[in-house]
Formats: structure tokens, sequence, C-alpha cells
């Protein structure tokens, strides 16, 4: 964490000097607004918190760590520079849990906007996005049930993991041809250097990974080479009415050292489908790409209200998510690389919520998703899900039988910019049922942080 902490601190520490006078003065103004929020009445307080945890460029970092490893709180730096032809911001952040675990990053994005002395296209259109970041993370406890669809609970062990990810990524809109505009095309494109550390974790009721189970059992056990790893990728967002396409197809390729068994390629195919009740999106949604993790509005404009009226929200929603690894006869897909289903992922997605974190894991993943969310009042809303999947050792293995089945239901908070609050209840598995609790580590609105898997 030592060096993560340096790196954010220097980042803060340049632009500090770089823009002293127009940092004292936003400092000076974020003093101003927290001194009328934080008022000496109880009724202050909603407002108070809001500012606190959303306003720039300091403010406190919140969110849920990766499940099992506790809830992180710290702070994040937030600074934006527009040119004639860019609009850039930076997002410094630190956060920490009680359970040790950690995570530390600095995000750059880069939004370009040509001005043309004539321009070429006479209709709105989005820009091109690159985003550079370095991150690391630090997580003690993991589950590790075994490898395939049909692994028992009596095999849990438990793992350290941290990793560390360096690289860019690039959305490139596709808007030149008219023909085809309405699709909201985007090419999309990421260069990656992961760095990944296993540990084992003693002290715990379950027992350490590597006594029961060796490099045959779990690939990528002894020994975690440096990988880089590109992806190439395409995206469409058309609209047809109130109905809402988000199509991607993505391939990655995971390079290990040339001495290494590990590498691997990868394709993803998501097919995710919103239908809005009452033909508008939920608050956030189109501005994600153009901002940093910790902010939620782009430079120079304030984040959303916390809205407190009855106004009616809602959306029906039907996902297909696929992805398959392609490897040679002499090596294997890591364990810490390999996707899982059940209870929440790596990543904090909530799949087959019934099961325990973690819960599958093979190279190979199959998941439906049908989910309907309404608001109650205000920031709150009402959400429902079921899930049908199962993950596969081998591509041939991957099919509609055999499917693991879970349901859920519970409330989301959507304040404003402040971080996304679900509680969430599942049930419906051949394991009982699960509570879940989660804050989004990033604003809403705001952009996802790398994915660690």
């Amino acid at each position: 964490m030592r060096w993560s902490v340096v790196f954010v601190m220097v980042g803060v520490s340049t632009f500090a000097l770089a823009q002293e006078s127009a940092l004292q003065g936003e400092l000076r103004r974020e003093g101003e607004r927290v001194a009328d929020a934080c008022q000496a009445s109880f009724k202050a307080v909603p407002v108070c918190a809001y500012t606190l945890f959303t306003d720039h460029p300091l403010h406190i970092a919140a969110g849920s760590m990766p499940p099992q490893n506790g809830f992180g709180l710290g702070g994040a730096f937030v600074w934006s520079k527009n040119t004639r032809n860019w609009r850039m911001s930076w997002d410094f952040d630190a956060v920490g849990a009680f359970s040790g675990a950690w995570r530390a990053g600095g995000y750059m994005k880069m939004i370009h906007t040509p001005h043309p002395a004539t321009p070429r296209i006479q209709a709105t259109h989005p820009y091109t996005v690159f985003n550079f970041y370095v991150q690391t993370i630090s997580l003690n406890k993991l589950n590790f049930f075994g490898l395939g669809n049909d692994t028992a609970l009596a095999g849990k062990s438990l793992f350290g993991m941290n990793e560390t990810i360096v690289g860019a990524s690039a959305i490139k809109p596709v808007f030149e041809w008219k023909s085809i505009r309405w699709l909201n095309l985007a090419l999309l494109g990421e260069v990656n250097g992961r760095f990944v550390d296993i540990r084992g974790e003693h002290g715990q009721s379950a027992p350490s990974i590597e006594t029961l189970y060796s490099e045959v059992t779990a690939p990528g056990l002894s020994s975690q080479p440096g990988f880089a790893q590109l992806g190439e990728g395409v995206r469409i967002k058309p609209g047809i009415g109130n109905l809402k396409f988000n199509y991607s197809g993505k391939f990655q390729q995971f390079f290990a050292s040339s001495s290494s068994h590990n590498s691997f390629l990868r394709w993803t195919v998501d097919l995710d489908h919103t239908y809005s009740l009452y033909g508008s999106s939920q608050p956030g949604v189109e501005s994600a790409e153009r901002i940093g993790p910790d902010s939620c509005a782009p430079g120079g404009e304030k984040c959303p209200e916390i809205p407190r009226t009855r106004n009616l929200n809602g959306s029906v929603g039907v996902r297909l998510l696929l992805s398959e690894s392609i490897n040679s006869a002499s090596s294997a897909v890591p364990f810490y690389f390999q996707q899982t289903l059940g209870g929440q992922d790596i990543d904090s997605a909530l799949t087959l919520g019934s099961y325990r974190d973690y819960r599958f894991r093979a190279p190979n993943l199959l998941l439906l998703q049908e989910s309907f969310e309404h608001s109650i009042w205000g920031p709150f809303g009402l959400k429902l899900m079921a899930d049908q999947g199962r993950v596969a050792l081998t591509r041939g293995d991957l099919g509609f039988s055999h499917l693991k089945h879970s349901f859920a239901g519970g409330l989301n908070l959507r304040a404003g910019g402040f971080p996304m609050v679900s509680l969430m209840f599942a049930w419906g598995g051949a394991e009982g049922h699960h509570n879940i609790a989660n804050m989004n580590s990033s604003l809403l609105g705001g952009s996802a942080r790398p994915l660690l898997d």
C-alpha cells in the first residue's frame, strides 16, 4: 500500500503546485459550501453528509470492498481542466477497511472535443474518450470452492490477493456514416499490465487454499507471472422508443511471461435490453463515460440534487452474458482470472445471489438475468431479479442445461451523486438464502473502475 499511497500523494502535490491559485479558489468555495450545508441542525445532517461525500476537489471516499472484505473509507481528490480540443479530468483516491483490505489509484480521463473550422458532421454526437489508470488493491479474504459447476460447499477455502493494474482504454464512437448513426456504434480498446500476488489466508474458520488445493486443481496457485492484457471490442446502443439495447462483444488476450503456461484468450458477448416504463432512464447512466469514478458531474457543474418528488421511474431488463476462454493443451487459465457466479463476484456484480460469494468458478460462463426496477419515493426504489446461469471447465460443456437458479429482491438508494446503495435478499437456490448489502465504490454517474478479472 505504501507505494500506491505515495503515488496518490505525489499526484495530488503535482496538481497543487501547478494549479495553486485555482486550487486555493476551489478549496475556499468548497469550504463555503460545506459550512452552508453543515449547520448545527438535525435537518442539515443529510445535506451535510451529501456534500462531504460528493463535493470537489476533496471529498470523503466510501464504498464496499469486494465481498468478504468489508467497507472501505478514505479520501478522494478530483481535478479537471478544459482546452479548446480536450476535456481532461484526474481522480485520485485511497480507501481502507477494518478487515485490512485497501485500494488506491489514480485515474485520468481525456475527452477529445475537436473544433474544426468547417464542421464535417452536422449533428450532435459523442466524443472519443481515453482513460489512463493505475490501481492497486489488496484483499485478505476471498472464497475458493474449486473449479466447475458441481463443486461442494465442503470444498470451501480462503486466499488473499494483491493486484496492480496499469493501463489505458479508449472508446471511439463511429458517427461518420449517417446510415448507421442510429446504432450508436463504438469501437473499444484496452492495454493493461496486470500483476497479481496470491497468498494463503490462515486463522479463519475455513482452511487456507494451499491446504486443500494444488497447482493442478487451482492453476496459478504456485506462481503468478505478470500479464500483458490486450482487448478489442465493439458496442452498439440503439433505441426503439422506450426499448434500449446495449450490445457488446469483446476479445481479450492475456499474455504471461515466456516461461509461463498461463497465457490464454477470452471472448465475451453481453446482450442487455432495458425497457423504460415511463420513457426515462435511471439517473447517472448518460454521464458514466464522461467523468471519473470519484466524480458525479463534469468539471464546473454541480452534482445532481437528491430527488424528493414522486415522479415515477421504472424499467424491465433482460440480459444474456456469455464468456469463453481459449488456451493451448500445455497451458491453463489461472484460477484468479476465472470469472465467478454466486453472491457477488470480485467486481461486486450480483449474480445467483442466493449462493455464497464466488461460489462457482471456471474459464467459461453463461448467465441469464431478468430484472424489474421501480421508484417508490424520492431516492428509494424497488428491485427484483431472477438469475439462471452456470460455469463450465470446457467450452463444449457450456449450454442451457443444468442451470443454477436464484431470485432476489430489495431496495436501491439513488440519491443524486451519492454512491448507489442496495439492500437485497436472495433466495431460491439449492443452498439457502443470502443477505447482500452494497455501496458502489464510484459516485452515481461516475465511471467504473478497471475490472479485476
